[in-house]
């Protein structure tokens, strides 16, 4: 599992910060690629990267402002172009699908594959045997959501090497210890399935939250998550203009994280007027609160490992 930021920036794209876009890379998991939010430019960060726009499996998104959603046409479009038959759902506040059906009417767009676009509300918005996703509203000034991510608990592997030191053949019997049930041997021998299982693997919980103030919802959403995705468009001395833009600072960014027993902080959706020694400081100033923090650039992969490893 891995998360790959197509777009870092904040309102309008800029040389090195493209508009906001990230993908969960699910590739080992369940073969497919899930985006959050799909700013104008996307599919050119797409094409730089090695996701296949036919293994975009799902498209969130967190809120309908211009740099979050203007890229989403141009996707749908061309991933029919690049053979994706797949079928593709789009989740999203109210408002989504009407922009999406209107845009591609009226440029007359046909895609290959089936269409779902579900608008959310709070609570579970999908849910597998792999993997629940649920959403709740923060404060932007418009609808917009922050979404968790919760992978189910991975059961332990079957210990096969000890069973093949032991002269246990392999068949049935295997099935059967992988479920931690005793068996009994041809030879007379009692085998704990219990004994040959390794530990249990705790999924994993990303959190990535769309525009927003500080919130008692953003904590919530980010509770022992193993990543939280964090808005920082503002440093912690401008703190009366991120309210008054319905956004947030560094300082509460990891407020949120600390809050939340979070393990990792990932600050994105950076202004385009902060220069390298800018971002450094946002970086620091969040450090201060919760030291686990990092700021990504376009194109970065941040892997998410087991809290096992």
């Amino acid at each position: 599992m891995e998360l790959q930021f197509l777009g870092t920036g904040a309102g309008v794209p800029a040389k090195h910060r493209n508009v906001s876009s990230i993908a969960l890379k699910l590739l080992d998991e369940r073969n497919a690629v899930w985006l959050f939010d799909c700013g104008e430019g996307t599919q050119l960060q797409i094409l730089k990267s090695t996701i296949r726009p036919r293994k975009i499996e799902k498209i969130f998104i967190t809120h309908l402002h211009g740099d979050h959603i203007f890229g989403l046409p141009g996707l749908l479009s061309s991933r029919s172009f690049q053979g994706g038959n797949e079928k593709l759902e789009i989740y999203g506040p109210v408002g989504i699908a009407e922009y999406v059906r209107t845009a591609l009417k009226v440029s007359q767009t046909r895609l290959s594959y089936e269409l779902k676009i579900i608008e959310v509300k709070e609570g579970i918005v999908f849910s597998d045997k792999q993997f629940t996703v649920s959403c709740k509203a923060l404060d932007h000034g418009i609808a917009s959501f922050g979404y968790r991510i919760v992978e189910a608990d991975h059961e332990g592997e079957l210990q096969v090497e000890k069973l093949t030191a032991l002269n246990i053949p392999s068949g049935p019997l295997y099935g059967k210890l992988k479920r931690g049930e005793s068996v009994e041997l041809p030879d007379g021998r009692v085998i704990n399935g219990k004994d040959f299982v390794g530990e249990k693997k705790l999924g994993r919980i990303v959190t990535i939250l769309g525009d927003t103030r500080k919130t008692k919802n953003s904590v919530l959403l980010a509770e022992n998550a193993d990543i939280l995705v964090h808005e920082s468009t503002f440093n912690k001395e401008e703190e009366k203009m991120a309210r008054a833009y319905y956004h947030s600072t560094s300082h509460h960014a990891a407020q949120v994280a600390l809050e939340a027993q979070a393990e990792k902080l990932i600050l994105t959706h950076i202004s385009a007027r902060y220069l390298t020694g800018d971002i450094i400081q946002l970086e620091n100033e969040a450090k201060e609160i919760f030291p686990n923090t990092k700021i990504v650039k376009d194109m970065e992969i941040i892997e998410i490992p087991f809290k096992a490893e």
